[in-house]
């Protein structure tokens, strides 16, 4: 068996051609603007950041990646925590891949965080649930365009409890130079003004650290519960970076999905 990931979604949520890509990434990098109250100086202990084609969602990602800018050379690893859209799954799926291929690249995994993980109640090493995964996988270019040098472990999380994603990523956090990154959209196909209203009340719940979310509110929900519980624990503060939809950037207003981008310092 191979020791890399191939790309499954280059060409569909984010462009195949290595120059194009980049050239993408940096436009929604550069065309995201300031971040508010000037905090890009600081470094987040963790990122929530939608997982939509970069047409969609790419102006959140670009505003809450930008958060990095500034720290990029202080993060040496990223615990990558999202949903599973492909397989059903109970638990927390970690890949015995050696590395991930992208257009013109590839991302190399971290396999001693990978082994801590792989102790942790309810996780299981399995390659199937990585395998045609777009959550994860259209994160590692915004991921790439930014940090110097980084090691990758990726999870896909199933139906799991909260205390159980919380203290995976406990085993791996407390490290010098971890970023945990969760992807997760919000609702999904409701009328825009609807969404609006839904997105902004799981919005509050993220800012309160209520950590209940259930998958109609955010298609991550199992592993945003256990971020949210991790941040209550360990006094991280978040931030609301930006709120949108896909009838504010590319899509009809009768159905869309939310994005919501968060940052914890």
């Amino acid at each position: 068996m191979s020791n890399v990931r191939p790309a499954a979604v280059a060409g569909l949520f984010y462009p195949s051609d290595p120059l194009e890509l980049q050239q993408t990434v940096h436009h929604f990098l550069g065309d995201a603007g300031e971040p508010r109250n000037s905090l890009d100086s600081r470094q987040p202990r963790a990122l929530i950041v939608p997982h939509a084609g970069y047409l969609y969602s790419g102006h959140v990602a670009g505003l809450v990646y930008r958060r990095l800018i500034n720290c990029s050379q202080a993060i040496r690893r990223v615990l990558l925590l999202g949903p599973s859209h492909r397989v059903p799954l109970r638990g927390i799926a970690v890949p015995r891949w050696q590395r991930f291929a992208l257009p013109g690249g590839e991302v190399l995994l971290d396999r001693e965080g990978i082994d801590l993980v792989a102790g942790c109640e309810g996780v299981i090493e399995a390659d199937q649930p990585h395998v045609l995964e777009h959550a994860l996988e259209v994160q590692l270019p915004f991921l790439n365009a930014i940090l110097d040098r980084y090691t990758l472990v990726p999870l896909v999380v199933g139906e799991v409890p909260a205390e159980l994603v919380a203290a995976v990523i406990d085993t791996v956090v407390g490290q010098d130079g971890t970023l945990v990154v969760v992807s997760s959209d919000l609702s999904h196909y409701h009328p825009w003004r609807d969404a609006r209203q839904r997105d902004q009340d799981t919005a509050d719940l993220i800012l309160r650290l209520e950590g209940h979310l259930r998958g109609e509110q955010a298609c991550g929900c199992y592993a945003i519960n256990g971020l949210l519980q991790v941040a209550a624990q360990r006094g991280w503060k978040p931030e609301l970076v930006a709120l949108e939809n896909s009838g504010d950037t590319a899509g009809s207003r009768d159905r869309v999905v939310g994005y919501g981008g968060f940052a914890f310092y």
